[in-house]
């Protein structure tokens, strides 16, 4: 208690309100529908426990012979209770018995069924003919209603009450307030604030560091008003992260709620779409409501585009759509004619071209941040920070895991780690290794390795041949990139093997780069048919890649003779939506350069694998007999590389270490120029002469100030 009480009072002082535990929402209507449901079901069991006896018609005939039946009342005209002359009652009652003592008092005392009224009447009459008329018993009926006959009379309407009670008014639980009807429209948000403040930090994202300076810059804003307001600034409106997936837009809005110190509401653009009617734009109005009276604070909505989609796509003429309300509703409030400052609007989305042009003007989104899959140098410092965690072995080098891993994001690279430890962890090692992270690569890009699938030999032959030949085209063209592994061993879905390469981080492609790619790709395709005279099945992803390859040379970059410089690609993906913007003719010539591209590619391949078929056949026996083979393995089996080219990793390596080498020479050449240099003369200044003093015991003897050091090494 104690505790607790001086973490309020921390509270108070740092401004921050504490956050009480919630109470249960619904917990009264909670333990009504429980008890109701109790109440059914004792009614149903205990309905159907009786105190009477059950006994049969032809016991029921005995007594009736014998004149021991009192009274006989028909129920429902279905039961018949039975009640015994007194005199009578201990001789079917006994005590020290098994059978229940019902006391003479209690009537009835037994009951059986019957099929139908009148053929039970005419049973009496049939069988008391002889008895006198004032002996005769005659069965009086009676209409009796039970809990059970109730529930059915009424159970329908109770049943439909409730599925109009968790319809309607349990359906806006999530919202707070009880769950109640009126509040389907609030705001589904995630209010992070004091106690509940996310862990995340600025130096737990690394490769992103033109991104974290902007976001820096509005947190910083947020914390230091004055120092922008003073020379005029205004606060940014909002700022839109877009990136392809798992680059880190996320982890940077987390990063922003930890360390902003002000409200933060998180919520998915998917919370604002709803089935009923206006409760889009309810729960914007109330979103901002709530902004507004936590102002100032960062509003964070995730997958953007699930609300903020351009209007007037894919929508039914003269239909209502909700989503267009919605997004109505969200601009108004961003930018509208009653704005309050104090709120900033942070959004992520990897789909840009899909938003509406009048979300991205400046004043609602005034910053577009891009976030971009990291360069060698960023994927280093997220190497870095996910192998923190780790017990590394001493041959870890985060460098050289960032120059094997190109076109890894965040994401993909977080994955690699914990499948390294995973794999260490399976084979009970003390520390992670440069092995276990191999691994984890190949599983990454390729997938699960499946050693046990069943191969036959033919086939497996196939293809050792089909992936030599993607080796040997790529090891003997020139701009084709450095070979890492080949293997056949079966990995992901329906790999049966697969060639791995280092691609060089460039940004623009030459067209004879670019066809050396291609009859890199068609080398698998080619060795089958030199070697085996047959093609195959296993070239659909290799086609598949060069022809769309293909036609981006001849319709994106223009890099055909015949068509020219023409480009029929839309960044924007809406002109040419419904008509290509060519005609058949052109269609026509396009699908005959690229048929003539692919054959140019193809016929190259071939002559280039017929030349080297010797070395061919030594690297496919040997994959038959290893299984995978690595860039050493090559160059043992079939020679070095005829041309020189640097990977990633070594000019990545190269250009550190000329850096230094540059770094450390300037250092010595300012150091030599500081030495060389020419000493300045020191002017040495003479104090003037002083008039003659009064008196001998007053007369001062001239002073001469002392030179001041001109910054000259001695």
């Amino acid at each position: 208690m104690a505790k607790q009480g001086n973490n309020l009072k921390n509270a108070k002082r740092s401004g921050l309100q504490p956050r009480m535990p919630k109470k249960p929402v619904g917990g009264f209507q909670s333990w009504m529908v429980v008890g109701l449901v109790i109440a059914v079901i004792s009614l149903f069991f205990f309905s159907k426990e009786s105190t009477l006896q059950p006994i049969t018609i032809k016991q029921f005939e005995s007594m009736l012979i014998q004149k021991e039946v009192e009274k006989v009342v028909i129920v429902n005209d279905k039961i018949v209770e039975v009640s015994l002359k007194p005199a009578y009652i201990p001789k079917y009652f006994k005590k020290n018995t098994t059978q229940k003592l019902v006391p003479a008092t209690q009537v009835p005392h037994f009951e059986f069924e019957i099929n139908s009224k009148e053929s039970f009447e005419r049973f009496l009459e049939d069988r008391q003919k002889t008895f006198p008329r004032n002996e005769q018993i005659m069965a009086s009926p009676e209409t009796r209603t039970g809990p059970l006959d109730w529930l059915g009379t009424w159970g329908f309407f109770i049943l439909m009450g409730l599925s109009f009670y968790f319809l309607f008014f349990r359906m806006g639980g999530g919202a707070g307030g009880g769950g109640q009807i009126f509040n389907i429209g609030r705001s589904r948000a995630t209010l992070i604030e004091g106690e509940s403040k996310v862990k995340i930090t600025f130096n737990d994202v690394a490769g992103l560091d033109e991104a974290k300076e902007e976001i820096q810059e509005i947190v910083e804003f947020l914390k230091f008003p004055k120092k922008f307001t003073d020379l005029g600034g205004k606060i940014p409106k909002g700022a839109l992260l877009v990136g392809p997936p798992g680059t880190g837009k996320t982890l940077l809005a987390k990063a922003v709620a930890g360390e902003a110190g002000v409200p933060f509401f998180s919520l998915s653009g998917s919370d604002f779409v709803e089935m009923f009617v206006g409760v889009g734009a309810a729960r914007v109005r109330d979103l901002f409501k709530q902004a507004k009276e936590k102002a100032p604070c960062i509003i964070f909505i995730d997958e953007i585009d699930a609300v903020g989609r351009s209007r007037g796509r894919g929508s039914m003429p003269g239909g209502n759509d909700e989503r267009e309300n919605t997004l109505n509703s969200l601009l108004v409030e961003m930018d509208g004619f009653a704005t309050d400052s104090g709120i900033i609007i942070m959004a992520a989305t990897n789909r840009p071209d899909v938003l509406d042009p009048a979300l991205l003007r400046p004043g609602r989104f005034d910053r577009q941040i891009s976030i971009d899959k990291p360069d060698i140098i960023g994927r280093e410092a997220i190497f870095k920070v996910h192998l923190k965690p780790l017990k590394l072995a001493a041959d870890t080098d985060p460098k050289e895991l960032a120059a094997q891993t190109p076109g890894f994001a965040g994401a993909e690279i977080a994955n690699v780690c914990n499948e390294a430890a995973l794999i260490a962890a399976r084979r009970s090692k003390t520390a992670v290794d440069m092995n276990d992270f191999q691994e984890a690569m190949d599983r990454v890009i390729g997938g699960l390795e499946k050693k046990n699938k069943l191969i036959s030999p033919e086939e497996k032959k196939i293809v050792a041949f089909h992936e030599a030949g993607h080796a040997i085209a790529g090891w003997f063209l020139e701009h084709a990139n450095p070979l890492v592994k080949v293997s056949i061993v079966p990995r992901g879905v329906a790999a049966l093997g697969y060639a791995q390469y280092l691609p060089k981080e460039q940004f623009l492609y030459r067209t004879e780069q670019l066809m050396d790619e291609m009859c890199v790709t068609l080398g698998g395709r080619a060795a089958e048919e030199i070697v085996f005279g047959k093609i195959s099945t296993g070239a659909q992803n290799d086609l598949e890649r060069i022809t769309k390859l293909a036609y981006s040379m001849v319709t994106i970059y223009g890099m055909n003779d015949k068509l020219g410089n023409i480009s029929y690609y839309d960044s924007k993906g809406s002109e040419y939506q419904f008509n290509k913007p060519y005609s058949e003719t052109t269609a026509r010539e396009i699908d005959e350069e690229v048929r003539k591209i692919i054959k140019e590619a193809y016929d190259r391949t071939k002559k280039l694998l017929k030349s080297k078929q010797d070395k061919l056949t030594i690297l496919a026996e040997q994959l038959l007999q290893k299984e995978v083979l690595f860039q050493s393995d090559l160059e043992a089996l079939v020679g070095p590389r005829p041309f020189e080219q640097l990977t990633s990793y070594q000019e990545f390596i190269k250009g550190e270490t000329e850096k230094k080498r540059k770094d450390a020479k300037d250092e010595r050449d300012l150091a030599e120029e500081k030495k060389n240099a020419p000493k300045k003369p020191v002017a040495v200044k003479k104090a003037p002469a002083k008039k003659p003093a009064a008196s001998k015991e007053v007369a001062a003897k001239p002073r001469v100030r002392k030179p001041k050091s001109t910054g000259t090494d001695s």
